[in-house]
């Protein structure tokens, strides 16, 4: 007995097939996606992009580019690039893939995806020129995806998937995953950059394991370079813990390092992504925020408040958060209160200005901002403004 199909019951196969296939491919990106999260450094990173990735996805190739919106990554690229090895594993076969940092081919991804958006379809619908930048003398594929990079909203690079089959890669085709690929990709590009620079400069606070003094100034040189770049504005907090001198007099410094650690690790959870925080010295914090006063006062506001509710013992037992109960008991021991008072400062950074001054300025203020939130009555968030 033949079976015969209705077109309902085709049509139901077909979407039945389509889902699961769906579902396979979004495994597969989870699984990058979770190695990418894991990179410890920029090898371990390009690893993932130009080996595996590729041979998980059955690509002919991938092409990381980079510009210098993270500086360190972009020295990098440019160092692996000039040393003619293509591959992570060395293998400069003819489906290599590739770093790279030209001009011309930021240039051309540039126009082919003007809206943020990728861009997907065959090198013989490029200009002349974007063909040339991006693929030069390799052999062309048959179709590509190129995906835009952004870092703290702004471009940092494109990644280029391509493929032997013309249709893999087709214009009007849905991009939903692909675009959130590309955003696990550029956080962890910026994971990894934060991790390079602190490996480089050595610059780890012990006690809090916040970025310390050194490496502040180094991200406040790249900021405001960045910021006037692109013609942004710039917050920096200045954070003092109030009252620190008199609890290490009265519990003693085991309780006060106990008080600096857990201050640094509430302040780092409400620092946003792309922000940079570090202990800058002693009790003292210091916080670079990319947006303006009113974006640095909410984010100054946010921090006092968290830190007042933190819950420090005069013993060993320490928690996160207040007691449930208002009374202290000889097993918690007394709650120490701790609070802290932050100055807020702001400017906007625009191409020509003396940077190294203006960064000095920002901090400057956010200082003098802090020691009035400190004569103000402390446990308060304060600006030079008005």
């Amino acid at each position: 007995m033949s079976t015969t199909h209705t077109p309902q019951s085709v049509r139901l196969r077909a979407l039945v097939d389509t889902v699961q296939r769906n579902e396979r491919t979004l495994r597969r990106f989870q699984d990058v996606e979770l190695q990418l999260i894991r990179a410890q450094d920029f090898p371990s990173l390009c690893r993932v992009l130009l080996d595996y990735l590729p041979r998980e996805f059955g690509l002919e190739r991938v092409t990381l580019w980079l510009n210098d919106t993270l500086p360190l990554l972009h020295e990098l690229a440019l160092r692996h690039a000039s040393s003619g090895t293509k591959r992570a594993d060395g293998n400069n076969g003819k489906a290599a893939s590739s770093l790279k940092t030209s001009r011309e081919m930021g240039d051309a991804a540039a126009r082919l995806c003007s809206q943020g958006r990728p861009w997907l379809g065959a090198p013989a619908a490029m200009d002349d020129a974007a063909r040339n930048a991006c693929f030069g003398s390799e052999p062309r594929p048959a179709s590509l995806a190129l995906l835009p990079l952004a870092t703290n909203g702004q471009p940092s690079g494109y990644l280029c998937l391509a493929s032997d089959n013309e249709s893999r890669f087709a214009p009007g085709m849905a991009t939903d995953m692909l675009e959130r690929f590309t955003v696990i990709v550029a956080a962890s590009l910026d994971n990894v950059a934060h991790r390079e620079q602190l490996e480089r400069l050595g610059a780890t606070d012990a006690l809090t394991g916040l970025p310390n003094r050194r490496y502040f100034d180094e991200r406040l040189r790249e900021e405001t370079t960045r910021a006037s770049r692109y013609r942004l504005p710039l917050g920096c907090l200045f954070i003092d813990i109030d009252g620190f001198k008199p609890i290490n007099d009265a519990y003693g410094h085991a309780v006060g390092d106990r008080a600096l650690a857990m201050v640094g690790a509430c302040l780092r959870k409400q620092t946003r992504l792309g922000d940079t925080i570090a202990r800058y010295g002693g009790e003292e914090f210091a916080v670079l925020l990319q947006g303006d006063l009113k974006d640095s006062l909410v984010v100054a506001e946010r921090m006092r408040a968290a830190v007042a509710q933190l819950d420090l013992r005069d013993n060993e037992s320490t928690n996160e958060s207040p007691s449930d109960s208002p009374n202290d008991s000889a097993e918690n021991g007394k709650r120490i209160p701790l609070t802290v008072s932050i100055g807020v400062s702001a400017h906007g950074m625009h191409q020509g200005a003396d940077l190294d001054s203006l960064g000095r300025t920002l901090v400057d203020e956010a200082d003098r901002a802090m020691y009035k939130a400190k004569s103000g009555g402390r446990n308060r968030v304060a600006t030079l403004v008005g």
